[in-house]
């Protein structure tokens, strides 16, 4: 790095500024916690400094140390040159307000589903009577733990196949002091849980992404675990496998609650008889769908 071009660099305010026209004439993708290259950046600058991300903008005319500043600008360069995404460089992501612990061996948390665990999964189920809940294929454990923290009464059940995966949501289920409920195993989608109808709510980011997609990816997002993003010629191999798992596992009351992104017309050609909703979100997020028991058991009974 040419120091000269750097020198004059001295507050937050300076590298928030240089680090997003270095991000947008780089023509960097964004989608990890960001959509634009001046979050992108703020998130670099603050999360590098052990700052809070509301940081209020007073604080943007501080002055930094030259080893702070030594850390930024390599940080920043990493994110231009190699394309990796913020989270990875700061060894954690932001899901439901709370920090986890992520590397390249999970799935960068970003799921809208955040949004209904903040209302308790309500209305699409009756808070209350949530006691037993299933996270499929948990990654960081971001899903489950953030569940168990909005639903003080509810175990659940933490699901991967990912040794690595498993690794960090015990760590991050420890992390919160959840490490009593969340129950972090090993497992192909539901296959460690019996076939009976004990789950009240199962909730599942599955990987979802097609072929046509996959081969599209933008760099950034080729940081990520395939296994946890590939899903088949049209992203939907993980959901047929799990759709009649469901089936099996929920209570009468139970519901399935699943993301498959923009695979939603695909899921319809392959289920054109089972009925689902397609949830609405009104932080932005598509491809999220509810469907009860008793619909999921009419529909995979013989299977």
């Amino acid at each position: 790095m040419n120091g000269t071009a750097t020198d004059a660099l001295r507050t937050l305010g300076d590298f928030i500024r240089w680090a997003a026209s270095r991000f947008q004439a780089a023509g960097l993708h964004y989608g990890h916690g960001t959509d634009n290259a001046l979050d992108e950046a703020a998130a670099l600058v603050l999360g590098s400094l052990h700052l809070p991300p509301d940081l209020h903008s007073v604080y943007f005319s501080c002055a930094l140390t030259a080893d702070e500043r030594e850390l930024l600008l390599a940080r920043i360069d990493q994110r231009v040159t190699h394309r990796r995404p913020v989270p990875y460089i700061l060894g954690e992501a932001w899901f439901c307000g709370l920090a986890f612990g992520v590397d390249e061996q999970v799935l960068i948390p970003r799921s809208p589903i955040a949004e209904l665990i903040e209302a308790g999964f309500a209305p699409w189920v009756d808070p209350g009577r949530l006691t037993r809940i299933a996270d499929v294929g948990t990654g960081s454990g971001c899903i489950a733990i953030a569940a168990a923290l909005a639903l003080p009464h509810a175990e659940v059940e933490a699901l991967d196949n990912a040794p690595p995966a498993l690794a960090w949501a015990s760590e991050n289920a420890v992390r919160y002091g959840v490490a009593e409920r969340v129950h972090v195993q090993s497992s192909d989608l539901l296959d460690a849980l019996a076939p009976e109808p004990v789950l009240d709510l199962i909730v599942s980011n599955p990987p979802y992404v097609d072929a046509e997609a996959m081969a599209a990816l933008p760099p950034e997002y080729r940081h990520e675990p395939r296994a946890a993003l590939a899903a088949g010629d049209d992203g939907l191999d993980a959901v047929r496998r799990l759709l009649p798992q469901a089936a099996q596992r929920l209570t009468d009351q139970g519901m399935l609650i699943a993301e498959i992104g923009h695979g939603v017309d695909a899921f319809e050609a392959a289920f054109p008889g089972l009925p689902v909703t397609w949830l609405e979100f009104e932080r932005g997020g598509q491809g999220v769908f509810a469907v009860d028991a008793s619909t999921l058991r009419s529909a995979f009974a013989a299977r």
